[in-house]
């Protein structure tokens, strides 16, 4: 057994190391967790002896244990009986059903959901799992990444877990190997990076004798890393909760008497307030919160998990399937979406069949109406085909008989997951995760193109904008600042981006003058090196945003189709056309740069044309207001659109 320092491993591996904590703070809140992994890999040992060292077992269950084991011939106590409770389980050494249980130490509170190995049962599987905030998927030491640990990853992946702990278990059957243990972690690691996880952790374990999983293994010092349960302890998954967007899927109308009216239900995500303005869809009437109530008390605000009573000022017509959001920052409504759909029926999916689809509390009917592609999940390559078979992943088209509300999963996990249930005998066919709404072809071919280097491949994102907007407490958006030279565009942006500074928004400021000191530089004032320079404009733009930042653009961008362009790079809603309102005569009188007085450029307004906006979001008469009269007003906007916290 070597006893020698540990060559580093693969950079996106991270152990973690004693005593480090990811949270501030002795309370890390609640942490839910699944365990996955192929048969007899050994979740169910693993689990008990996580509660058992932990002292999380009573002593009647702890006696019960004893009485159990002995009743089978075992000389030792079988901590796996602790979570395989049915009959059929336990007869046969494996898990069936979902087993769940609760624990707690000094530290966190704990949800576990030991979940089946087998293929057969990999829809007890997604139920464990999809309401996890981490994967803890088990390796069999002396076999390596198998097909079903990988099928459990990949599925753990698309339904949006951000963290995944993998524990290498029964290293002592490997003699404790380094090198053993090192392998399976390439091999994982490999595997891994062709998914969307950003949070990788290896632990080598034993779960049997209990060797790095509440204490460090003494057979293990090669290991520097943490024990399981302090991993667990401090992984920080509140970052990943979505405080942003509030949607609150109506569950219940209750009406005990005609004075009163409230709409029962869990807030998806968000928070909500009283006195907030709100709209209902799919009607789309507004109103008011009245009061938001738990257990018939009235309380100052509810977040995202809460279970709560909503009542409106106005008497509007609302049931259950409807969904309460902010006016200004809705979901998508659509009856048609594309999505990651895990097929978990014997009978294939039949894409003639009508099936039942239920999103959040909202149930219509629905076809899959297309199957682009299934995924081999040994080598993650597309599989081409007409169809899903059982415990196939694929990406679909649904077409639904109704609007649903959605937003895509990676950005809001409750309300971009959905299920398929056969309207015969009701059962859960398919669990799915909605990538976004479904694009028409023929119009996305008729649009014209992005000039692209011949050559280049499109990679996608490394870290989603969702990702980025949640971490930063508010979301991406483009300012793009419009007006004359010496209109005061760049004086009210460099205004409010110190305002959103001092707020602790990320930001990003680009102005023409600086652009055309590099990236532009090579460009004139002709008509077309004026498109030419916006349209580089927008292209930096949509990257900052993409990054996360509110984005502030001050260029003068004389021609509506330019802005237009820019515009359609950025998602709806959040891009803001800024008219920066001046007449000539003030800017010549300013004329802070001189350009007005120079013979040497073709300027904009005299001797080329400016084509002002037509509908901007904000309009900002410079003549007649400050810059920070003005910057406080666009903040002010940025919280009514929901681009910032409530509180900001």
């Amino acid at each position: 057994m070597s006893a020698t320092v540990p060559q580093p491993l693969p950079a996106s591996v991270r152990l973690l190391q004693p005593g480090s904590r990811s949270i501030v703070g002795s309370d890390a809140g609640l942490l839910r967790f699944s365990t996955a992994g192929s048969v007899d890999d050994g979740k169910s040992t693993l689990i008990g002896r996580l509660l058992h060292d932990s002292k999380s077992i009573f002593q009647d269950q702890l006696e019960a244990l004893e009485r159990d084991s002995r009743r089978r011939g075992e000389d030792s106590i079988n901590l796996a009986l602790l979570t395989d409770g049915l009959r059929a389980e336990r007869e046969q050494n494996i898990t069936i059903d979902v087993a769940y249980r609760y624990f707690a130490t000094p530290r966190r509170k704990f949800i576990i959901a030991d979940t089946p190995g087998h293929a057969q049962y990999t829809r007890n599987m997604v139920t464990g799992a999809s309401s996890a905030d981490l994967a803890l998927i088990l390796l069999d030491a002396r076999k390596g990444v198998l097909t079903q640990s990988k099928r459990h990853t990949v599925i753990s992946s698309l339904l949006g877990i951000r963290h995944f702990l993998i524990a290498v278990n029964k290293m002592d059957l490997v003699d404790w190997g380094e090198q053993v243990f090192r392998k399976l972690v390439e091999d994982f690691t490999e595997f891994a990076s062709k998914l969307e996880i950003k949070d990788i952790v290896f632990i080598p374990v034993s779960a049997l004798h209990g060797d790095n999983i509440v204490e460090r293994s003494r057979h293990m010092p090669w290991y520097e890393g943490s024990t399981l349960l302090h991993h667990l302890e401090s992984v920080n998954v509140e970052v990943d909760r979505n405080l942003l967007d509030f949607r609150f899927p109506v569950q219940v109308v209750l009406r005990p008497h005609q004075d009163y009216r409230g709409f029962a239900g869990q807030v998806a995500s968000g928070i909500i307030r009283p006195g907030e303005e709100v709209v209902v869809l799919p009607s789309n009437q507004s109103s008011r919160i009245r009061t938001v109530e738990q257990a018939g008390v009235a309380v100052p605000e509810a977040i995202a998990g809460d279970a709560v009573v909503l009542t409106l000022e106005d008497e509007i017509d609302v049931s259950r399937g409807d969904m309460i959001v902010r006016r200004h920052n809705l979901p998508v409504m659509s009856p048609h979406f594309d999505a990651m759909l895990c097929w978990m029926a014997e009978m294939p999916l039949d894409i003639r069949q009508q099936y039942l689809l239920r999103l959040t509390t909202r149930t219509t009917r629905a076809f899959v109406s297309q199957v682009e592609y299934s995924m081999d999940v040994d080598t993650l390559h597309r599989r081409v085909g007409s169809g899903l078979a059982w415990n196939d992943i694929g990406r679909v088209r649904i077409a639904a008989a109704q609007p649903v509300f959605f937003d895509p999963f990676g950005h809001n996990p409750e309300t971009g997951s959905f299920i398929l249930i056969d309207p015969f005998t009701h059962m859960t066919v398919a669990a799915g995760m909605i990538r976004g709404e479904a694009r028409d072809l023929a119009i996305e071919s008729a649009r014209p193109k992005r000039p692209i280097s011949p050559g280049a491949v499109w990679e996608p994102w490394n870290i989603p904008r969702e990702q980025r907007e949640i971490r930063n407490g508010h979301h991406a958006a483009v300012l793009w600042f419009t007006g004359l030279s010496g209109s005061g565009k760049s004086t009210l942006a460099r205004s409010l981006e110190r305002r959103l500074f001092a707020a602790g928004c990320r930001t990003m400021l680009l102005d023409g003058d600086q652009l055309r000191h590099g990236l532009c530089g090579d460009l004139g004032f002709s008509p077309a090196d004026r498109m030419e320079n916006i349209r580089r404009a927008g292209e930096i733009a949509r990257l900052f945003f993409e990054h996360g930042n509110i984005v502030l653009c001050s260029f003068v961008s004389p021609f509506r189709d330019d802005r237009r362009r820019a515009r359609e790079l950025i998602v709806p809603g959040r891009f803001f056309e800024i008219f920066v309102d001046c007449s000539l005569e003030e800017c010549r009188r300013r004329d802070a740069k001189g350009l007005y007085a120079s013979d040497t450029q073709q300027l904009t307004g005299i001797s080329q044309p400016y084509e002002p906006p037509l509908d901007p979001e904000f309009v900002a008469p410079t003549g007649a207001q400050t810059a920070e009269q003005l910057a406080d007003k666009l903040f002010d906007l940025l919280r009514q659109r929901q681009i910032l916290r409530a509180g900001s």
